[in-house]
Parts: C-alpha cells; sequence; structure tokens
C-alpha cells in the first residue's frame, strides 16, 4: 500500500537561481520587443506608457518571486513502491507513480542547467496524465535517481502498461 503523505525532497538550491534566470530571459524576450515597438510610436499615449509598465513591472516580480515559490512548494520522493511529486504553488498539482507502471527513466541537463550543474529526472508512465517530471537536482544526485529508478523497475513485477 502506498504511504500517502507530502514528498520529502526538494530541488537543489541552486535551482532557484536557474529558474530565475530562465524567467528573465524570459521577461526580456517579452518585455524588450514592446519596449522596442512603444519607442518606435510617433504618439505614445500616456495610458499604454503606464500599462506597458505595469507589464515589465509584473514579469519582472514573478521572474524573481516565483522561483522562490517554486521552491518552496515543489517537492519530490522515490520510494520502493512508487514516485511522488507536489508542485504548484497557487494551483496544486500530486502525482504518484507506482514503480509497476514506470516505461522509462530519462535526465537531462539544457546549456543551462549545466552552468548550475542540475539536471532533470523524468519517469515516463502508462498514465494518460504524462510523464512526472523532477526538477533541478543535482547532476550527480539525478544520475544516481536515474539509476535506483530504473533498479527497481527492473526488479518490481508488472508490465508497466
Amino acid at each position: 500500500m502506498l504511504d500517502l503523505r507530502p514528498p520529502r525532497n526538494q530541488a537543489d538550491p541552486r535551482a532557484i537561481a536557474w529558474w530565475t534566470v530562465q524567467g528573465l530571459v524570459a521577461t526580456a524576450l517579452l518585455a524588450i520587443p514592446a519596449l522596442v515597438a512603444f519607442a518606435l510610436l510617433t504618439d505614445r499615449p500616456g495610458w499604454l506608457a503606464a500599462l506597458l509598465g505595469a507589464l515589465c513591472a509584473g514579469l519582472l516580480a514573478l521572474a524573481l518571486v516565483g522561483p522562490r515559490a517554486q521552491y518552496r512548494f515543489s517537492r519530490w520522493e522515490v520510494t520502493d513502491q512508487a514516485v511522488y511529486t507536489c508542485s504548484g504553488w497557487l494551483f496544486r498539482s500530486w502525482r504518484i507513480a507506482p514503480m509497476s507502471r514506470i516505461q522509462t527513466v530519462d535526465t537531462a541537463r539544457g546549456p543551462l542547467q549545466r552552468l548550475f550543474g542540475l539536471s532533470d529526472v523524468t519517469v515516463t508512465t502508462a498514465s494518460s496524465a504524462g510523464a512526472i517530471k523532477i526538477e533541478g537536482l543535482h547532476h550527480a544526485l539525478a544520475d544516481d535517481l536515474a539509476e535506483r529508478l530504473t533498479a527497481i523497475t527492473q526488479a518490481t513485477p508488472g508490465d508497466a502498461t
């Protein structure tokens, strides 16, 4: 029987910086074209300037606050019976994947993640809800976790369908 309790583990603390950089890049990709378009206007109404300023400030605040909230509220855990994840700070999402349902275990390291020494582990199951992703793990922990999940899954009876 599965023990239904909050997962114990958090992402690596360096994930906050990684998520913040991602948020700042996304903010720049949205804000810079809007600011350039505004600068090219011959008639710049005050309401549009205020709206653009509020949009940029909101995006910047989200890029700086969001990663800290994500770190605080995202949890994961692996037991011999299942993989548990809990995420989201406004809308909470709990996922539990029994070992017998796991089909593949993958690790991924993007360029920014490599700069921070981080990786993601993706656990694909037969669920229509999609894969379970554990983000922002130290790269060595991610490799160990993928190896452990593979060993447990191979030793678990079931056909993962």
